[in-house]
Protein backbone atom coordinates (compact mmCIF):
# COMPACT_ATOMS: atom_id res chain seq x y z
CA UNK A 1 0.00 0.00 0.00
CA UNK A 2 0.81 3.22 -0.81
CA UNK A 3 0.67 6.70 1.34
CA UNK A 4 0.36 9.70 -0.92
CA UNK A 5 2.44 12.76 1.01
CA UNK A 6 1.44 16.46 1.67
CA UNK A 7 4.59 18.98 1.82
CA UNK A 8 3.12 21.92 4.15
CA UNK A 9 3.93 25.18 3.24
CA UNK A 10 6.39 25.09 6.90
CA UNK A 11 7.80 21.39 6.25
CA UNK A 12 8.68 23.16 3.00
CA UNK A 13 10.37 26.15 4.36
CA UNK A 14 12.11 23.72 6.98
CA UNK A 15 13.17 21.16 3.63
CA UNK A 16 14.95 24.67 1.87
CA UNK A 17 16.72 25.86 5.22
CA UNK A 18 18.01 22.58 5.58
CA UNK A 19 19.28 22.68 2.03
CA UNK A 20 20.67 26.04 1.85
CA UNK A 21 24.06 25.25 3.78
CA UNK A 22 24.68 22.23 1.15
CA UNK A 23 24.08 25.14 -1.42
CA UNK A 24 25.97 27.79 -0.41
CA UNK A 25 28.86 25.72 0.71
CA UNK A 26 32.15 27.26 0.33
CA UNK A 27 33.91 24.01 0.91
CA UNK A 28 37.23 25.38 2.58
CA UNK A 29 39.98 24.08 2.94
CA UNK A 30 41.32 26.71 5.68
CA UNK A 31 39.26 26.10 8.68
CA UNK A 32 41.09 26.55 11.69
CA UNK A 33 38.99 25.36 14.55
CA UNK A 34 38.88 26.68 17.89
CA UNK A 35 40.48 23.74 19.67
CA UNK A 36 43.58 24.06 17.25
CA UNK A 37 46.90 23.52 18.49
CA UNK A 38 49.20 26.46 18.24
CA UNK A 39 51.41 25.37 15.22
CA UNK A 40 48.29 24.84 12.95
CA UNK A 41 47.65 28.54 12.06
CA UNK A 42 48.48 30.03 9.60
CA UNK A 43 52.38 32.34 9.06
CA UNK A 44 52.47 35.66 8.03
CA UNK A 45 53.11 34.90 4.37
CA UNK A 46 50.41 35.57 1.83
CA UNK A 47 50.27 32.38 -0.43
CA UNK A 48 50.37 32.15 -3.89
CA UNK A 49 49.76 29.42 -6.35
CA UNK A 50 50.20 28.06 -10.12
CA UNK A 51 49.76 25.12 -11.67
CA UNK A 52 52.97 23.20 -13.45
CA UNK A 53 52.24 20.48 -16.16
CA UNK A 54 55.44 18.45 -16.68
CA UNK A 55 56.54 15.58 -18.56
CA UNK A 56 59.14 12.75 -17.50
CA UNK A 57 60.07 11.50 -20.69
CA UNK A 58 60.82 7.90 -21.47
CA UNK A 59 59.38 6.27 -19.24
CA UNK A 60 58.78 2.62 -18.34
CA UNK A 61 54.95 2.75 -19.64
CA UNK A 62 53.36 0.15 -17.54
CA UNK A 63 50.22 0.23 -18.65
CA UNK A 64 50.99 -1.32 -22.25
CA UNK A 65 52.93 -4.43 -21.14
CA UNK A 66 50.68 -7.36 -20.88
CA UNK A 67 51.17 -9.46 -17.90
CA UNK A 68 49.68 -12.58 -19.15
CA UNK A 69 52.02 -12.52 -22.40
CA UNK A 70 55.16 -13.17 -22.44
CA UNK A 71 57.78 -10.58 -21.18
CA UNK A 72 58.90 -8.39 -24.04
CA UNK A 73 61.94 -8.13 -25.11
CA UNK A 74 62.15 -4.05 -24.92
CA UNK A 75 59.82 -2.88 -22.35
CA UNK A 76 57.37 -0.21 -24.12
CA UNK A 77 58.25 3.17 -23.02
CA UNK A 78 57.01 6.66 -23.38
CA UNK A 79 56.62 10.34 -22.04
CA UNK A 80 54.99 10.00 -18.36
CA UNK A 81 52.81 13.77 -18.13
CA UNK A 82 52.29 15.23 -14.55
CA UNK A 83 50.16 18.39 -12.98
CA UNK A 84 51.82 19.67 -10.42
CA UNK A 85 50.46 22.32 -8.41
CA UNK A 86 52.92 24.73 -6.66
CA UNK A 87 52.19 26.66 -3.18
CA UNK A 88 54.40 29.47 -2.66
CA UNK A 89 55.08 32.36 -0.43
CA UNK A 90 52.95 35.53 -2.22
CA UNK A 91 54.39 38.90 -2.97
CA UNK A 92 53.31 41.60 -0.12
CA UNK A 93 50.19 43.36 -0.99
CA UNK A 94 49.42 40.76 -3.99
CA UNK A 95 45.63 39.80 -4.37
CA UNK A 96 43.47 37.29 -5.96
CA UNK A 97 41.36 34.72 -6.68
CA UNK A 98 41.27 31.98 -4.00
CA UNK A 99 38.93 29.55 -5.41
CA UNK A 100 40.34 26.05 -6.53
CA UNK A 101 38.56 24.00 -9.22
CA UNK A 102 39.43 20.20 -8.46
CA UNK A 103 37.32 16.78 -9.16
CA UNK A 104 36.04 14.80 -6.52
CA UNK A 105 36.44 11.00 -5.81
CA UNK A 106 33.81 9.87 -8.71
CA UNK A 107 35.55 11.35 -11.18
CA UNK A 108 33.27 13.21 -12.82
CA UNK A 109 31.97 15.97 -10.21
CA UNK A 110 34.17 19.21 -10.44
CA UNK A 111 33.58 21.64 -7.21
CA UNK A 112 34.94 24.45 -6.06
CA UNK A 113 37.34 24.59 -3.40
CA UNK A 114 38.18 28.05 -1.01
CA UNK A 115 41.40 28.66 0.72
CA UNK A 116 43.35 31.36 1.43
CA UNK A 117 45.99 31.06 -1.81
CA UNK A 118 45.73 33.39 -4.41
CA UNK A 119 45.87 32.20 -8.39
CA UNK A 120 48.87 33.37 -10.09
CA UNK A 121 50.43 35.99 -8.29
CA UNK A 122 53.75 37.16 -7.88
CA UNK A 123 55.74 34.90 -5.81
CA UNK A 124 57.73 36.90 -2.97
CA UNK A 125 61.22 38.10 -3.35
CA UNK A 126 63.26 36.66 -0.21
CA UNK A 127 66.71 37.27 0.91
CA UNK A 128 67.14 33.28 0.69
CA UNK A 129 65.31 30.61 -1.38
CA UNK A 130 62.18 28.55 0.66
CA UNK A 131 62.62 25.00 1.65
CA UNK A 132 60.52 22.67 -0.49
CA UNK A 133 57.85 20.29 0.18
CA UNK A 134 56.94 17.67 -1.92
CA UNK A 135 52.97 16.01 -1.46
CA UNK A 136 52.00 12.80 -2.73
CA UNK A 137 48.60 11.70 -2.95
CA UNK A 138 46.93 7.94 -2.64
CA UNK A 139 45.04 5.86 -5.06
CA UNK A 140 43.13 7.11 -6.45
CA UNK A 141 43.54 11.19 -5.33
CA UNK A 142 44.58 14.24 -6.90
CA UNK A 143 46.85 16.69 -6.10
CA UNK A 144 44.10 19.10 -4.42
CA UNK A 145 43.52 15.86 -2.01
CA UNK A 146 46.19 17.71 1.10
CA UNK A 147 45.51 21.32 -0.10
CA UNK A 148 44.65 22.43 3.44
CA UNK A 149 48.33 21.05 4.37
CA UNK A 150 49.98 22.58 1.46
CA UNK A 151 48.94 25.50 1.70
CA UNK A 152 49.33 25.81 5.77
CA UNK A 153 52.94 24.78 5.14
CA UNK A 154 53.53 27.30 2.41
CA UNK A 155 52.01 30.24 4.36
CA UNK A 156 55.32 29.70 6.84
CA UNK A 157 58.34 30.24 4.35
CA UNK A 158 58.02 27.10 1.95
CA UNK A 159 57.38 26.30 -1.47
CA UNK A 160 54.76 23.10 -1.41
CA UNK A 161 54.88 20.74 -4.98
CA UNK A 162 51.78 18.75 -4.98
CA UNK A 163 51.65 15.83 -7.84
CA UNK A 164 48.54 14.77 -9.79
CA UNK A 165 50.08 11.10 -10.04
CA UNK A 166 49.29 10.07 -13.44
CA UNK A 167 47.33 6.49 -13.51
CA UNK A 168 46.52 7.50 -9.42
CA UNK A 169 44.15 10.21 -9.77
CA UNK A 170 40.65 9.87 -9.91
CA UNK A 171 40.20 11.12 -13.63
CA UNK A 172 43.05 8.51 -14.36
CA UNK A 173 42.76 5.45 -12.15
CA UNK A 174 44.58 2.85 -14.33
CA UNK A 175 46.43 -0.33 -13.14
CA UNK A 176 47.77 -0.52 -9.84
CA UNK A 177 51.24 -1.69 -11.24
CA UNK A 178 51.71 2.03 -12.43
CA UNK A 179 51.33 3.27 -9.17
CA UNK A 180 54.04 0.54 -7.19
CA UNK A 181 56.37 1.67 -9.86
CA UNK A 182 56.20 5.04 -10.39
CA UNK A 183 55.02 6.38 -7.25
CA UNK A 184 58.91 7.18 -6.28
CA UNK A 185 60.33 7.96 -9.47
CA UNK A 186 57.50 10.81 -9.85
CA UNK A 187 58.57 12.29 -6.23
CA UNK A 188 62.53 12.15 -7.44
CA UNK A 189 61.52 13.49 -11.38
CA UNK A 190 59.35 16.46 -9.30
CA UNK A 191 62.28 17.27 -7.43
CA UNK A 192 64.65 17.29 -10.22
CA UNK A 193 62.47 19.95 -11.87
CA UNK A 194 61.55 21.83 -8.98
CA UNK A 195 65.49 22.60 -8.58
CA UNK A 196 65.46 22.80 -12.32
CA UNK A 197 62.93 25.29 -12.69
CA UNK A 198 64.60 27.72 -9.77
CA UNK A 199 67.01 28.31 -11.91
CA UNK A 200 65.16 29.15 -15.09
CA UNK A 201 65.40 32.70 -15.00
CA UNK A 202 61.88 32.58 -16.94
CA UNK A 203 60.10 30.90 -14.64
CA UNK A 204 58.13 32.48 -11.22
CA UNK A 205 59.92 29.76 -9.46
CA UNK A 206 63.65 31.23 -10.43
CA UNK A 207 65.24 31.59 -7.38
CA UNK A 208 62.39 31.24 -4.80
CA UNK A 209 63.45 27.12 -4.23
CA UNK A 210 65.94 25.72 -2.00
CA UNK A 211 65.72 22.09 -3.35
CA UNK A 212 68.58 20.98 -1.79
CA UNK A 213 66.69 21.28 1.59
CA UNK A 214 63.72 19.57 0.79
CA UNK A 215 61.05 17.71 2.70
CA UNK A 216 58.43 14.97 1.41
CA UNK A 217 55.11 14.25 2.42
CA UNK A 218 52.75 11.20 1.19
CA UNK A 219 49.78 9.96 2.26
CA UNK A 220 48.60 5.80 2.21
CA UNK A 221 50.19 5.23 -1.72
CA UNK A 222 52.17 8.36 -1.35
CA UNK A 223 53.27 7.31 1.99
CA UNK A 224 54.74 3.99 -0.28
CA UNK A 225 56.34 6.05 -2.37
CA UNK A 226 58.05 7.99 0.75
CA UNK A 227 59.43 5.17 2.30
CA UNK A 228 60.81 3.73 -1.05
CA UNK A 229 62.29 7.34 -1.85
CA UNK A 230 63.69 7.31 2.01
CA UNK A 231 65.60 4.28 1.27
CA UNK A 232 62.98 1.50 2.19
CA UNK A 233 63.17 -1.30 -0.70
CA UNK A 234 60.47 -3.85 -1.09
CA UNK A 235 60.60 -6.96 -0.97
CA UNK A 236 61.64 -9.63 -3.61
CA UNK A 237 57.84 -11.70 -3.26
CA UNK A 238 56.20 -8.19 -4.05
CA UNK A 239 58.19 -8.07 -6.87
CA UNK A 240 56.74 -11.00 -7.82
CA UNK A 241 52.93 -10.51 -7.25
CA UNK A 242 50.80 -11.19 -10.08
CA UNK A 243 48.67 -8.33 -9.30
CA UNK A 244 51.87 -6.23 -9.03
CA UNK A 245 54.02 -4.76 -11.41
CA UNK A 246 54.43 -6.52 -14.48
CA UNK A 247 57.36 -8.69 -15.53
CA UNK A 248 59.37 -8.28 -12.73
CA UNK A 249 59.17 -4.13 -13.66
CA UNK A 250 59.03 -3.48 -9.38
CA UNK A 251 62.21 -4.79 -9.33
CA UNK A 252 63.95 -1.95 -9.53
CA UNK A 253 63.09 -0.71 -5.89
CA UNK A 254 63.77 -4.14 -4.17
CA UNK A 255 66.00 -4.29 -1.02
CA UNK A 256 68.96 -4.62 -2.12
CA UNK A 257 69.65 -3.99 -5.54
CA UNK A 258 71.91 -1.48 -7.25
CA UNK A 259 68.55 0.28 -8.84
CA UNK A 260 67.54 0.86 -5.22
CA UNK A 261 70.26 1.38 -3.53
CA UNK A 262 71.04 4.60 -5.95
CA UNK A 263 67.77 5.96 -5.82
CA UNK A 264 67.72 7.43 -2.53
CA UNK A 265 68.47 11.71 -2.98
CA UNK A 266 70.35 13.55 -0.55
CA UNK A 267 68.87 16.86 -0.85
CA UNK A 268 65.40 15.01 0.63
CA UNK A 269 66.30 15.52 4.55
CA UNK A 270 62.99 14.22 5.88
CA UNK A 271 59.53 12.61 5.27
CA UNK A 272 56.37 12.28 7.03
CA UNK A 273 53.83 9.27 5.84
CA UNK A 274 50.50 9.51 6.70
CA UNK A 275 48.80 5.78 6.38
CA UNK A 276 51.54 4.40 4.23
CA UNK A 277 50.40 1.17 2.36
CA UNK A 278 52.55 -1.99 2.00
CA UNK A 279 53.47 -3.90 5.14
CA UNK A 280 49.51 -5.28 5.35
CA UNK A 281 50.10 -6.75 1.67
CA UNK A 282 53.80 -8.25 2.40
CA UNK A 283 56.02 -5.56 0.06
CA UNK A 284 57.99 -4.20 3.75
CA UNK A 285 60.04 -6.45 5.82
CA UNK A 286 62.83 -5.15 8.66
CA UNK A 287 65.99 -6.02 6.43
CA UNK A 288 63.79 -3.93 3.39
CA UNK A 289 63.09 -1.21 6.04
CA UNK A 290 66.24 -0.90 7.85
CA UNK A 291 67.37 0.59 4.35
CA UNK A 292 65.18 4.43 5.15
CA UNK A 293 68.24 6.72 5.51
CA UNK A 294 66.03 10.03 6.61
CA UNK A 295 64.22 11.06 9.78
CA UNK A 296 60.71 10.47 9.33
CA UNK A 297 57.08 10.79 10.94
CA UNK A 298 54.72 8.35 10.84
CA UNK A 299 50.52 9.44 11.19
CA UNK A 300 47.83 6.84 11.43
CA UNK A 301 44.46 6.22 12.75
CA UNK A 302 44.80 2.76 15.27
CA UNK A 303 41.70 1.51 13.22
CA UNK A 304 43.23 2.06 10.00
CA UNK A 305 41.35 -1.20 7.86
CA UNK A 306 43.14 -0.44 4.48
CA UNK A 307 47.22 -0.06 5.37
CA UNK A 308 46.43 -1.36 8.69
CA UNK A 309 47.91 -0.72 12.42
CA UNK A 310 49.61 -2.96 14.23
CA UNK A 311 50.38 -5.48 11.05
CA UNK A 312 50.83 -2.29 8.90
CA UNK A 313 51.53 1.60 9.55
CA UNK A 314 52.84 0.66 13.03
CA UNK A 315 55.40 -2.16 11.64
CA UNK A 316 56.92 0.08 8.86
CA UNK A 317 57.72 2.57 12.07
CA UNK A 318 59.00 -0.29 14.14
CA UNK A 319 61.28 -1.63 11.50
CA UNK A 320 62.80 1.49 10.03
CA UNK A 321 65.69 0.67 12.21
CA UNK A 322 68.05 3.05 10.97
CA UNK A 323 67.20 6.22 12.02
CA UNK A 324 65.23 8.79 14.34
CA UNK A 325 61.21 8.37 13.74
CA UNK A 326 57.97 9.11 15.69
CA UNK A 327 54.54 7.69 15.65
CA UNK A 328 51.64 9.97 15.59
CA UNK A 329 48.14 7.79 16.50
CA UNK A 330 44.81 8.68 16.09
CA UNK A 331 43.18 6.97 18.50
CA UNK A 332 39.75 5.07 16.79
CA UNK A 333 40.64 6.48 13.62
CA UNK A 334 40.39 5.18 10.39
CA UNK A 335 42.54 5.18 6.57
CA UNK A 336 41.40 8.85 6.36
CA UNK A 337 42.85 10.37 9.52
CA UNK A 338 45.15 13.73 8.99
CA UNK A 339 45.39 13.49 5.19
CA UNK A 340 42.11 14.48 3.23
CA UNK A 341 40.89 17.98 3.17
CA UNK A 342 37.18 18.10 4.47
CA UNK A 343 35.12 16.54 2.40
CA UNK A 344 33.19 18.93 -0.35
CA UNK A 345 29.47 19.16 0.21
CA UNK A 346 29.11 17.75 -3.31
CA UNK A 347 30.27 14.83 -2.07
CA UNK A 348 27.51 14.19 0.48
CA UNK A 349 25.60 11.53 -1.39
CA UNK A 350 25.76 7.53 -3.07
CA UNK A 351 27.35 6.93 -5.95
CA UNK A 352 25.59 4.19 -8.26
CA UNK A 353 29.08 3.38 -10.02
CA UNK A 354 31.53 3.70 -6.79
CA UNK A 355 28.56 1.73 -4.62
CA UNK A 356 29.35 3.63 -1.72
CA UNK A 357 28.66 7.12 -1.03
CA UNK A 358 31.29 9.63 -2.15
CA UNK A 359 31.92 11.96 1.25
CA UNK A 360 33.48 8.42 2.81
CA UNK A 361 36.60 9.04 0.83
CA UNK A 362 37.22 11.58 3.14
CA UNK A 363 35.34 11.25 6.38
CA UNK A 364 36.27 9.25 9.29
CA UNK A 365 33.48 7.85 11.78
CA UNK A 366 35.05 8.94 15.19
CA UNK A 367 37.23 12.26 13.88
CA UNK A 368 36.36 15.47 12.74
CA UNK A 369 37.84 16.09 9.28
CA UNK A 370 38.74 20.00 10.31
CA UNK A 371 40.55 18.82 13.59
CA UNK A 372 42.62 16.29 12.28
CA UNK A 373 43.45 18.71 9.49
CA UNK A 374 44.54 21.17 12.36
CA UNK A 375 46.67 18.35 13.90
CA UNK A 376 48.40 17.67 11.58
CA UNK A 377 49.19 21.18 10.13
CA UNK A 378 50.64 21.33 13.77
CA UNK A 379 53.04 18.43 13.53
CA UNK A 380 54.15 19.01 9.85
CA UNK A 381 54.72 22.87 11.00
CA UNK A 382 56.88 21.48 13.80
CA UNK A 383 58.41 18.24 12.31
CA UNK A 384 59.71 20.56 8.65
CA UNK A 385 60.56 23.46 11.04
CA UNK A 386 62.85 21.02 12.55
CA UNK A 387 64.41 18.95 10.21
CA UNK A 388 64.40 21.36 7.09
CA UNK A 389 64.98 24.92 8.90
CA UNK A 390 66.67 23.67 11.83
CA UNK A 391 64.62 25.65 13.99
CA UNK A 392 65.34 24.76 17.99
CA UNK A 393 62.01 26.32 18.80
CA UNK A 394 60.29 23.39 17.34
CA UNK A 395 61.65 20.38 19.86
CA UNK A 396 59.48 21.40 22.77
CA UNK A 397 56.61 20.62 20.71
CA UNK A 398 57.96 17.00 20.37
CA UNK A 399 58.89 16.60 23.92
CA UNK A 400 55.30 14.99 24.87
CA UNK A 401 54.44 12.02 27.29
CA UNK A 402 53.00 9.45 25.48
CA UNK A 403 49.54 9.50 25.44
CA UNK A 404 47.93 12.81 25.16
CA UNK A 405 45.19 11.78 27.89
CA UNK A 406 47.87 11.35 30.53
CA UNK A 407 49.30 14.88 30.16
CA UNK A 408 48.34 16.97 33.25
CA UNK A 409 47.53 20.38 33.10
CA UNK A 410 48.88 22.47 35.93
CA UNK A 411 49.71 26.36 36.06
CA UNK A 412 50.56 29.00 38.17
CA UNK A 413 47.76 32.07 38.80
CA UNK A 414 50.52 34.11 36.33
CA UNK A 415 50.07 31.47 33.44
CA UNK A 416 53.45 30.10 34.21
CA UNK A 417 53.77 26.24 34.55
CA UNK A 418 54.45 23.97 37.35
CA UNK A 419 56.56 21.69 38.50
CA UNK A 420 53.94 19.20 37.30
CA UNK A 421 52.71 20.30 34.07
CA UNK A 422 53.14 18.21 31.24
CA UNK A 423 50.51 18.55 28.88
CA UNK A 424 50.98 18.71 25.50
CA UNK A 425 53.16 21.86 24.47
CA UNK A 426 50.78 24.01 21.91
CA UNK A 427 47.66 22.81 22.69
CA UNK A 428 44.90 24.25 25.31
CA UNK A 429 43.89 22.82 28.64
CA UNK A 430 41.54 19.59 27.88
CA UNK A 431 42.25 20.03 23.92
CA UNK A 432 45.29 17.14 23.54
CA UNK A 433 42.62 14.00 23.53
CA UNK A 434 42.95 10.95 21.71
CA UNK A 435 45.97 10.91 20.70
CA UNK A 436 49.78 8.80 21.21
CA UNK A 437 53.15 10.17 20.18
CA UNK A 438 55.61 7.68 19.85
CA UNK A 439 59.59 8.08 19.04
CA UNK A 440 62.25 5.59 18.55
CA UNK A 441 65.96 6.17 18.07
CA UNK A 442 68.49 3.87 15.81
CA UNK A 443 69.21 0.50 16.57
Amino acid sequence: MRFATKTTGSALAVITAMAAPMAQAENRIDTQMPNAPDMAAYGDAAIGVRQLDLVHKDQIDILSIDPAADKPETLPRYDRPLTVEVWYPAAEGATGDTAIKAFIRDGKTEVTLQGKAMRDVDPAQPDAAYPLVIVSHGYPGNRFLMSHLAENIASKGYVVASIDHTDSTYRTQAAFGSTLVNRSLDQLFVLDEMARLSQDESSFLNGLVDADNTGLIGYSMGGYGAVITAGGGVTEASVGYGWGGPHGTLGIHQAGSETHTNLPDPRIKTAIAIGPWGMNTGFWDAEGLKGVQIPMLFMAGSEDMVSLYEKGVRGIWENASSVDRALLTFENGGHNAAAPMPAPAESFRDDADLGFNVSSHYTDPVWDTARMNNIAQHFATVWMGQHLKGDAEMDGYLDLVENSNDGVWSMNEDGTPKEDHNYWKGFDKDTAKGLRYETMSPE
